[in-house]
């Protein structure tokens, strides 16, 4: 058996541990660059505070930028620039907060600052631009999550978007890793319900996927059950009562778990279809990917029943089924959280039309739709995505 893993260098994670962010932020440089994900943040003095720490830690700060939206090309681009022309210097890092996006935005930036070869994001993406690869190390990254989504933090990729031509790619290096992650889980206590539900399934997705995936691991599959045990438990109550501590953190943790685990193992058909959907559709990605789930674990049950049968045996440990009724408890179980938390069924509920499905399969081919456990065609694509209307 063969195989690599990467992880941050160091994560702190705790209940109130946002105050131990000047010390921590003090071991990686004396000028802390600050790209925020939500303007709420601002608002409701998270980012004061956080200013407040670094000062007392005796390093300063600059907000460079902050960007609510899934980043877009132009928005690396420009936050890229921002920096260049703060005149960066030795002891310079960069700290993303928020969620998925805005630590995606601040991961490709804390990359792009230092990488010159081209002024755009663009021919660094997967797949599209010139191809160009980050030959130099990023700077330093703290990466502090405010949701329970997307596990950017843990991540060595950045999802960013275009809309003309309309693509989501990534741009992806194993030094992209951030180097400090601090996870207090209380900074996710604002998040509203129906946001905490759609990152809550963009994790328990990842978790599934990453599980499963063709490119699956040992490391990761141990920490993707941990990560269900916690998740699928606490997402309800989350979204139910958000001040909920012992739901936040668990979900905090399993999202936490689950950017590990895609970082090594890859994903599947529902990420697949996820980015595509985003840009052709305007759908929140953790949306996408909660209405995706139920029909890629029903799409891959054949090749994965053994799998589906241990998830459903180490969670619910008590149950007594045979591999093919475990199999189908667990299809079963995420589908009626669905249906508790209040997502979609259908693409239809969500606008989506007949018309567009050619678009979104010829967009639904990247890295993630490669990690599947079984190969899917364009046509079989076609129907799994029409009996979804």
């Amino acid at each position: 058996m063969n195989y690599d893993f990467f992880s941050p260098q160091q994560i702190h994670f705790g209940w109130e541990r946002f105050n131990e962010v000047g010390q921590l932020a003090a071991s990686l440089g004396t000028r802390a660059l600050i790209i925020s994900g939500s303007r709420s943040l601002e608002a409701n003095g998270v980012i004061h505070d956080l200013q407040r720490l670094l000062s007392r830690a005796n390093v300063t700060s600059e907000l460079i930028r902050t960007v609510s939206n899934e980043p877009l090309v132009s928005d690396v681009d420009l936050t890229t620039n921002i920096l260049h022309h703060s005149g960066i210097r030795a002891g310079d890092f960069v700290i993303g907060i928020g969620g998925g996006s805005g630590i995606d935005l601040a991961k490709a930036c804390a990359a792009m600052v230092t990488n010159r070869e081209s002024d755009s994001v663009l021919d660094y993406l997967e797949g599209v631009g010139r191809g160009l690869s980050l030959t130099q190390a990023p700077l330093p990254m703290l990466a502090i999550p405010t949701t329970a989504g997307t596990g950017s933090e843990a991540t060595k990729n950045a999802v960013i978007s275009n809309h003309s031509p309309a693509f989501k790619k990534s741009l992806r290096a194993n030094q992209m890793i951030p180097d400090l992650v601090l996870c207090d889980p209380k900074l996710s206590c604002s998040v509203p319900p129906h946001i905490t539900a759609q990152t809550g399934m963009d994790t328990i997705t990842q978790l599934l996927e990453s599980y499963i995936s063709s490119r699956a691991k040992p490391i990761p599959q141990a920490l993707c059950l941990q990560g269900l045990k916690l998740a699928l438990p606490a997402l309800a109550e989350a979204v139910e009562d958000g001040d909920s501590r012992s739901s936040r953190e668990n979900m905090s943790h399993a999202a936490l778990l689950s950017g590990i685990a895609l970082a090594n193992s890859g994903l599947g058909m529902a990420h697949g279809v996820a980015p595509a959907l985003g840009i052709h559709c305007n759908i929140p990605h953790g949306l996408a990917c909660a209405v995706m789930l139920p029909a890629t674990l029903k799409t891959n049950l054949s090749v994965r029943q053994k799998e589906y049968a241990e998830i459903t045996r180490f969670i619910s440990p008590e149950l007594s089924f045979d591999e093919t009724d475990a199999a189908q408890y667990l299809i079963d179980q995420i589908q009626a959280l669905n249906n508790r938390i209040k997502i979609p069924c259908t693409l239809s509920e969500l606008g989506v039309t007949h018309s567009q499905i050619p678009d979104l399969v010829a967009s639904s081919r990247g890295n993630s739709m490669s990690g599947n456990p079984r190969e899917i065609s364009d046509e079989e694509l076609t129907h799994i995505l029409e009996d979804l209307l």
